[in-house]
């Protein structure tokens, strides 16, 4: 199946779109895998909440069109920017200046690091999506996949669990957990969102602890 045809019955503007955005990011936790997996949770959760299909369709494929490593001091401008550029694409094919409107909000408010409040049932239905992908098993994988290409070590021999030293997501890709993705299920915007977002928290939550357990016998001592 053909990627845009995953978006049906906006077929035609997510071929568009999709074009639009091929080739921005060489990142494999922001690359067309995400956005299919983003999609699909906009899916699930559309099905129960509502939401406009074209607005939820182009903010989806267009909400990380602008690629700001991780560990650039601009990261939490990265949603702003895209939200520009979306709006730049949006406007290109002629979209109404209201639905532009409605989709650059969504896009720089599904962004963790922004802490921009979603205020439409678009802006919250996406912002549960994006964060459901950094959840769970595939949040797991993503998140040690960005540790490796930063150069991060798996954790602190020293202190994996952040005991007597700051927690540093730069450095340890555990404490990404504790700085982050343990902390997402508490915000999620729409009712679906947060009944899928359990689940997948429960899955890290294990991880983490069996990861720590695992290790706690090889702890480097002072």
């Amino acid at each position: 199946m053909l990627p845009h045809a995953h978006f049906s019955p906006n077929e035609t503007t997510a071929e568009q779109l999709l074009k639009a955005v091929s080739g921005a990011t060489d990142d494999g936790s922001h690359d067309l895998s995400h956005i299919l997996r983003v999609w699909q949770n906009v899916q699930h959760i559309a099905a129960k909440e509502g939401g406009d299909q074209a607005i939820l369709t182009a903010a989806t494929i267009l909400h990380d069109c602008v690629d700001i490593p991780k560990n650039s001091p601009q990261r939490s401008s990265a949603s702003l920017l895209s939200a520009r550029k979306a709006a730049k694409i949006l406007r290109g094919l002629v979209w109404d200046e209201t639905d532009i409107g409605r989709v650059a909000h969504a896009i720089e408010a599904h962004s963790f690091s922004a802490n921009v409040k979603p205020l439409t049932l678009e802006a919250k239905i996406l912002q549960d999506a994006d964060r459901l992908d950094a959840t769970g098993h595939i949040g797991i994988a993503r998140c040690f996949y960005v540790s490796g290409r930063m150069g991060c070590a798996i954790y602190d021999p020293a202190d994996p669990t952040a005991c007597n030293r700051p927690l540093d997501d730069h450095e340890f890709a555990i404490d990404h957990f504790f700085t982050k993705l343990l902390r997402l299920s508490g915000s999620f915007q729409t009712e679906t969102g947060r009944k899928l977002g359990a689940g997948r928290h429960k899955t890290m939550k294990g991880f983490v602890d069996g990861l720590l357990a695992e290790i706690s016998s090889n702890r480097v001592s002072d």
